[in-house]
């Protein structure tokens, strides 16, 4: 039988209240009871998979800090934009693990701030094992919906990203269905290399509003598609075939890039197609909903929240992620009262 609401997925745990991906922020999402939470993953200089957002740590841990890591900030190339920090492929996990994690929008999320820090970063394998044993204990299966980030960047650099991957989800038992797995990215290429290398559960292309997906600049340069060209009917005939969801951008399900609001016909033509779509991120404040849902000047503020969810789940998207999965579970679960 179909799902009648959404899978609400805890966007990095739940960063509303705890910096994102620390032990508490996931803590809070699945005690919330979110359907799955949403990892980013990328890697340390010893091939260790590490949950962060971006692979520049300077605005979400104390590296900064760390006078004995001073030297480490660089500037170098990501997908193609100059960035300056600090990059967790120049440090081993054992020295990732000496720096703790802070909030990344202290002045819109002071409270989450306010657990800066107190918590070290986490490796995928811890959870992993996390969702798996809060599963157990609520008798329920929780899933987990993995982001591979700038995996030709890391390609590039040398490691077997598909490789690392399949070898930690194998050993986490992760690998062959046992639990509810999602692999996404913005890049289709390391999708297929990690299905092929055997790994069991559903593929997701992430696509942005605009723009073009960096495994496709670095193979075709200026003739590489843009993400609007593979939403077009042609573009989703072929995604259809190739990947078994998207995940868009929340201004293509609202289709308000040009000022005005409405549900988006890419929904409808990609579920046409069997392709489950996902969409990103549904948050609260002022500073993140679609012009017409705001409410007064402060960007922290809740605006019209409700009116925004409501107009997604109208959409008929199949997974909305979540930064406050409390307001997440209630909202959309609601919807089928």
């Amino acid at each position: 039988m179909p799902r009648r609401t959404p899978l609400v997925i805890g966007h990095r745990g739940a960063p509303g209240y705890r910096p994102e991906h620390t032990r508490s922020s996931y803590d809070l999402a699945l005690e919330f009871g979110v359907d799955a939470v949403e990892p980013d993953v990328v890697f340390t200089k010893d091939h260790v998979a590490v949950v962060r957002h971006e692979n520049e740590i300077g605005s979400t841990t104390d590296v900064a800090d760390h006078p004995e890591f001073a030297d480490r900030r660089v500037t170098k190339t990501i997908d193609g934009r100059d960035l300056t920090g600090w990059f967790t492929e120049d440090f081993t996990w054992d020295e990732l693990a000496t720096l703790r994690c802070r909030e990344r929008l202290p002045k819109l999320r002071p409270r989450s701030a306010s657990f800066d820090g107190a918590q070290p970063i986490l490796r995928l394998r811890e959870l992993l094992d996390l969702v798996r044993r809060v599963g157990l204990e609520q008798g329920r299966e929780i899933g987990v919906v993995l982001e591979i980030k700038h995996a030709t960047y890391f390609s590039g650099l040398g490691y077997d990203v598909a490789g690392l991957l399949a070898a930690e989800l194998a050993a986490a038992s992760w690998d062959a269905g046992q639990l509810p797995l999602w692999v996404e990215s913005f890049e289709q290429t390391v999708l297929t290399q990690l299905r092929d290398r055997g790994i069991r559960g559903s593929y997701i292309y992430l696509l942005e509003a605009a723009g073009k997906p960096f495994d496709l600049v670095a193979t075709r340069g200026l003739d590489a598609p843009t993400y609007g060209a593979q939403l077009a009917p042609k573009g989703l005939e072929r995604l259809a075939t190739e990947v078994d969801g998207i995940s868009l951008d929340k201004k293509i399900v609202l289709g308000d890039r040009s000022g005005k609001v409405g549900p988006a016909s890419v929904v409808a033509a990609a579920k046409a197609l069997d392709l489950r779509v996902f969409t990103w991120t549904a948050r609260p404040e002022n500073a993140f909903l679609a012009g017409p849902f705001r409410r007064g000047r402060d960007k922290a503020a809740h605006g019209d929240w409700q009116g925004e969810w409501r107009m997604l789940a109208d959409a008929g998207v199949d997974g909305v992620f979540v930064d406050h999965p409390d307001l997440g579970v209630e909202f959309f679960r609601s919807l089928a009262r």
